[in-house]
């Protein structure tokens, strides 16, 4: 089998993966704050979309750069990855300059709840998973970045009509009809 038949799928796979499961856990719980008011429990929790909502729209971006990658081919190929392996690198960095502030946003949410006295906060799992996705986005990002030019493209069949040439040929009239397309339009 070619090369390309070997990194094409799993790189794809886990970048998409990898995109969506950041997007998700972006979106979640990432600290939750238990205090006391006045006798009565107090919890309060911060999403990662507040405290980090650069995390969230980077995320995004790469998760749509996966989809235009798919549909390219040629140098703007490479260039959609860059700007993928750029965005979910931004989601790693955002996420792990977040983990200061997660602490002290998750105690103000509680404080701001009526919360007094001592205020534990615990950071939860999908802090965790948003960064660990982040990173598996950026490695596949990254291996596209240098393998793309050798993965399999859509057809020129997708193309635009008018960046087809016109049938000239009997051979050519009926390839355009194997093709679906109307050779006397």
């Amino acid at each position: 089998m070619p090369d390309r038949d070997r990194t094409f799928g799993p790189t794809v796979l886990a970048g998409l993966v990898g995109a969506a499961l950041t997007a998700v856990a972006c979106g979640r719980d990432w600290a939750t704050s238990t205090g006391d008011a006045a006798g009565v429990a107090v919890t309060a929790t911060v999403k990662g979309s507040s405290s980090a909502p650069l995390a969230i729209a980077l995320a995004l971006v790469a998760l749509a750069a996966w989809g235009v990658l798919l549909v390219l081919r040629g140098r703007v190929r490479r260039v959609v990855a860059v700007i993928g392996t750029a965005a979910s690198l931004g989601v790693v960095l955002t996420t792990a300059l977040s983990s200061g502030t997660l602490h002290d946003d998750a105690t103000a949410a509680a404080v701001a709840r009526g919360a007094t006295g001592s205020v534990d906060t615990s950071v939860s799992g999908w802090y965790v998973v948003a960064l660990v996705a982040a990173v598996l986005t950026t490695a596949a990002f990254a291996v596209a970045v240098v393998r793309c030019p050798r993965w399999p493209a859509m057809g020129s069949r997708y193309d635009a009509p008018s960046a087809r040439p016109a049938p000239t040929g009997e051979q050519d009239l009926w390839r355009a009809i194997d093709e679906g397309r109307d050779p006397t339009a």
